[in-house]
């Protein structure tokens, strides 16, 4: 099973992860944002990975700090349970609708950083500002070292839009992780390495 297990502890955050890329979607989620907490529960649900994640962050100050670190450490974790990355289809896309708003995320497992996002209403939800998403996954795609393109197609509603941008992350994250049986041991790649 491709799992990772990470704790990481700072001035300003201590975060222990534990992530199953090939769960089934269960979850026990605590960072102490509530907001961020309902994003996280809908990724692990339908990415159908099971994560473990319990943030003590200072959001005294604000939510930043918690929001970014775990961001690190999750990407961190993706990137250590792909391990070689044998036989992963490497690449995922997914349109998700929700009620008005429509997103499409895609990924390539590719070994370089990158992420492209649309605007997001700058709003904040709950106990979130909008602007964390972004912030969240920068630092997710830094660590795991993946390219994520996030498109807002359309929508109104700032908590509809980026609940959908969770889900779609984590529908195309999980076809990307998923390992084809065709090239079953081989790397996704003409050079031979991600």
């Amino acid at each position: 099973m491709r799992k990772s297990s990470i704790k990481r502890k700072t001035k300003e955050t201590e975060i222990d992860l534990e992530l199953n890329l090939d769960g089934s979607g269960k979850y026990e989620i605590s960072t102490g944002i509530g907001f961020f907490d309902h994003m996280m529960e809908l990724f692990t649900r339908h990415g159908l990975f099971d994560i473990k994640l319990k943030v003590k962050g200072d959001t005294y100050i604000d939510c930043h700090h918690s929001v970014e670190d775990a961001g690190i450490v999750l990407g961190r974790a993706f990137r250590e349970a792909l391990g070689e990355m044998k036989g992963i289809r490497r690449y995922g896309n997914f349109y998700l609708p929700m009620d008005e708003t429509l997103t499409l995320a895609a990924i390539d497992i590719s070994g370089r950083a990158y992420l492209h996002m649309d605007p997001i209403p700058d709003k904040r939800v709950g106990d979130m500002e909008s602007e964390m998403v972004k912030e969240f996954f920068w630092a997710f795609v830094r660590n795991a070292q993946i390219t994520l393109h996030i498109k807002l197609i359309h929508g109104d509603n700032t908590h509809h839009i980026i609940e959908s941008i969770f889900k779609g992350v984590a529908r195309a994250l999980d076809q990307a992780v998923t390992i084809d049986e065709r090239i079953k041991g081989e790397i996704p790649s003409t050079k031979g390495v991600i």
